[in-house]
């Protein structure tokens, strides 16, 4: 059989398994998004709680047709370097939207990691590419719940608005045991079969879940801890989003929301996204997939890129217009960038030597760029920033103080992040 140069979609597992085997459980966990949010709370979310908005744009985008464009270069594409809303920078053409928006944002264009594949750079990226100890570590969203924990909103800390299928995402969590997985939303929607039945009254109900609490405690006293606590949040945060499906109401947001952000998947689920902010998640996971242009990079591009450009732009906006971007991280990322060299696809293959990250909000610069790859795009000049710079230095914006910087793994200490690393100075306010 003669070997193709394209990715099996089986090649991104990593990141879009592991679903229905907990499809109860992810109901219930969607459930977290607890009681109405006042004014008064909203206001005081502002002013304090850090939370995280993650982008995850799954096959890697692609930095020369995005952040970093090298136009009239031997692999520079046929798109135009445009400028932005600071002068000096410029994005590629197809950030059109984005690029007004560059005074909110720093991007950081000297990004080199390790593995070139998708099995192996999902997982790398999203745990900070620590050292081998052993043990699975966390994903940022995981990571982020444990150290930081529920906003005082006390909504859940990790919710995750995909494509595809939904659930709750326990392998998140990694050593830190599934309570601290992902509660995703499946096309953004609320699981199906979550209204209560109507012969069960509320009396009813509470009495149920009475007897539940009773004897899983008897339960607990045999088993592992991290178990059971994950068995019994799923079953709270079910009760709680019961009581608020309006959340996923697409109806209530206006007309002009759903233009401005854009009707097609990702314009929607970062529409939501942005409602889990305003509500009081504390880390918010919007995912995107097939950005893995190893062939017809160009179309690809004119089409992926300028569809999270509509939506990005208009997120990073209404962040700063509510007084919510001083708080709030916003990081835009995929597991590696795109190779300078055009393949005889017409595409781009996988290329971790060189790359981009944005990023915007809490803790950072603004209107910046950081680093820079050499005129072809093919290396970075100067110094190299792994994954491991990149945690160290998103858990610092995010206020995470030194003695935070340690898990307790029953016992045995463990670095937040990779110890050889350290934050990036130049990206930090």
């Amino acid at each position: 059989m003669a070997h193709s140069l394209f990715c099996n979609p089986l090649q991104h597992a990593v990141s879009r398994r592991n679903l229905l085997g907990s499809a109860v459980a992810g109901a219930a966990g969607a459930g977290a998004l607890g009681g109405l949010l006042s004014p008064a709370i909203g206001e005081e979310l502002k002013h304090s709680d850090k939370q995280v908005l993650f982008v995850w744009l799954d096959g890697g985008i692609s930095q020369l047709e995005s952040w970093d464009p090298k136009p009239n270069t031997q692999f520079g594409g046929p798109f135009r370097a445009i400028p932005t809303s600071v002068p000096g920078i410029h994005y590629s053409e197809l950030m059109e939207k984005t690029s007004k928006v560059a005074h909110h944002l720093a991007v950081l264009r000297s990004v080199h990691t390790q593995d070139n594949s998708h099995s192996a750079g999902v997982a790398r990226i999203q745990r900070g590419d620590p050292k081998n100890r052993g043990v699975i570590y966390p994903f940022l969203g995981s990571a982020v719940a444990k150290i930081l924990g529920p906003t005082k909103t006390g909504l859940p800390p990790y919710v995750w608005i995909k494509p595809y299928s939904g659930g709750f995402k326990p392998a998140d969590a990694g050593f830190l045991g599934p309570k601290y997985g992902a509660l995703a939303f499946g096309d953004g929607q609320p699981p199906e079969n979550l209204l209560r039945h109507p012969d069960v009254t509320s009396e009813r109900d509470q009495l149920r879940n009475e007897l539940r609490e009773k004897l899983n405690a008897k339960y607990a006293k045999q088993r592992r801890k991290e178990n059971t606590e994950a068995n019994s949040y799923v079953f709270d945060v079910a009760q709680k989003l019961m009581d608020r499906t309006d959340v996923f109401d697409e109806n209530a947001f206006t007309a002009k929301d759903r233009e401005r952000y854009g009707t097609h998947d990702l314009g929607r689920h970062m529409l939501l996204g942005r409602r889990m902010l305003e509500e009081g998640v504390r880390f918010v996971k919007v995912n995107s997939y097939h950005w893995d242009s190893h062939g017809d990079n160009f179309n690809a591009s004119d089409s992926l890129v300028r569809k999270f450009d509509q939506p990005f732009a208009a997120l990073i906006e209404d962040l700063a217009d509510r007084g919510m971007l001083d708080n709030v991280l916003v990081i835009a990322i995929s597991e590696f960038g795109r190779t300078p060299k055009i393949n005889s696809h017409v595409g781009r293959d996988h290329w971790p030597e060189a790359w981009s990250v944005a990023m915007g909000g809490a803790g950072l610069k603004r209107g910046i760029v950081h680093g820079k790859t050499n005129p072809l795009g093919t290396f970075v000049e100067n110094e190299e920033h792994d994954i491991g710079h990149l945690f160290h230095t998103w858990f610092q914006a995010l206020g995470v103080t030194k003695g935070q910087m340690e898990y307790d793994n029953g016992g045995q200490p463990l670095p937040v992040a990779h110890d050889d690393c350290g934050p990036i100075a130049g990206l930090l306010a």
